[in-house]
Order: structure tokens, then sequence, then C-alpha cells
């Protein structure tokens, strides 16, 4: 399921919407920052790395979220490589994520690391302090399959009023069965049944200040 040319069109030069959801993959304002703000602050990460730390994310778009984790992790020197599983139904092309990494900064040249590994499908990734897999497929049968739990999650799909399947409450239920006792998830939206389907998964949430312009998101922890 690789991406067509027709599923991204390029607001402002480097900044790819896909046409299949009518949504840009990371925030007009700034995607870097937006990244920090909800998915590293709203896991409270980097401060509960340890080594073997595994974060899991659905929806893998431009790689930048593993990019600033990735950064974050070899910032602090942490023994052993970061763990990086993300769930992706349309797998970017090498040549547009290339292009959109354009408005990312180098990350001690880990940009060009990345998307020189990039294949443009899933598979295994392989870099000094990084081990990462993409899985592809649609998450509603791929995540119930993996056989392993994270850390921290990354809910990262396309808006829910565009993309529901990728915030149903049985999908947020695997999300909360894939995740270790005292593990987190984070996400950029606050919908109610977002945050609903959380709850139904075992979680205790949060509704907090979200980033830029939006009021709020919505952070989620699991108990014991």
């Amino acid at each position: 399921m690789q991406n067509q040319i027709d599923q991204i069109t390029w607001r402002d030069g480097n900044t790819p919407v896909s046409t299949r959801f009518d949504d840009p993959f990371f925030s007009l304002q700034d995607g870097v920052a937006e990244t920090r703000h909800v998915f590293m602050q709203g896991n409270h990460l980097p401060a509960r790395f340890v080594p073997g730390f595994h974060i899991a994310e659905l929806g893998f778009g431009t790689g930048l979220n593993l990019l600033i984790a990735w950064d974050a992790w070899t910032d602090l020197a942490m023994a052993g490589p970061l763990r990086f599983t993300s769930f992706e139904a349309y797998p970017m092309t090498q040549a547009d994520m290339i292009r959109a990494h354009r408005s990312f900064p180098a990350f001690g040249g880990k940009r060009d690391l990345l998307a020189q590994a990039w294949s443009g499908a899933g598979g295994v990734i392989e870099l000094p302090g990084l081990h990462a897999e993409v899985i592809e497929g649609d998450a509603r049968i791929t995540l119930p399959r993996w056989h392993d739990k994270a850390d921290a999650w990354f809910l990262d799909g396309f808006s829910p009023a565009k993309n529901p399947e990728m915030w149903s409450s049985e999908l947020m239920v695997e999300v909360g069965k894939h995740t270790h006792a005292h593990g987190t998830a984070a996400t950029y939206t606050a919908a109610g049944f977002v945050r609903r389907g959380l709850g139904d998964a075992g979680f205790t949430v949060e509704r907090v200040p979200g980033f830029g312009r939006k009021r709020h998101m919505t952070c989620a922890r699991m108990p014991t």
C-alpha cells in the first residue's frame, strides 16, 4: 500500500498534505514544536527514558516524531538503542520524505540518515542509537497481532473527523492491551470519543493545554 504520487500535495513548498484525508502531515505553525509539546512533553519525555525504553506510534507519516525522540535519546547518551515501533497504512515514498524533511532541522545528521534508510515501505531500521520498525498495514489488523508492549504511545493519526477508523474505541482498547503498567499515551486531539475510548481501554485520561491554536490535547496513563 505504498503512496501514489497523487496522494500528497504540497503547501507552502515543503509541507505535505494527504489528499486521502485532506490533512497536513504536521502542524503548519511549527511541526517540530508541536511534536515536542504533544508527544514528548505529553508522555513526560525524555525524563522517563531508561535503557530499553519502547515508544509505539499510530501513524509514522514523515518520521518527524521518531527523529525528535531519537535525537533526545542520543542527547542523553542512553545505553543501547531507543526502541520505536510505528503502525502505518500508507507509507510515504522516500522522495516525499526527503522533500518534507526540508522543513526540519538536521538533528545532528539524523534527518538524512533516516531518509537514506527509508525504503518507502514497512520494515526494520537500525541506526546508531535506534532500533525502529514500521509495521505496514491497517492498524486495526496489525496492532492486535503485535506481540509486544510500549512504554509510551504517540497517537498521531490524521484528524479524527477525517480518519475516524484510526481513533475507534476498538483500536484504543488494543493500544491499552499493548501498554506496560504505568505506560502513557498522548495525542493532539481532545475529541470526546477518543478520550472515552482511552478510558475504556484502562487509561486514566486527562485533558491538558494543546499546542498553538489548539486549546486542548489528551494525555493518558496506564495504572498498575
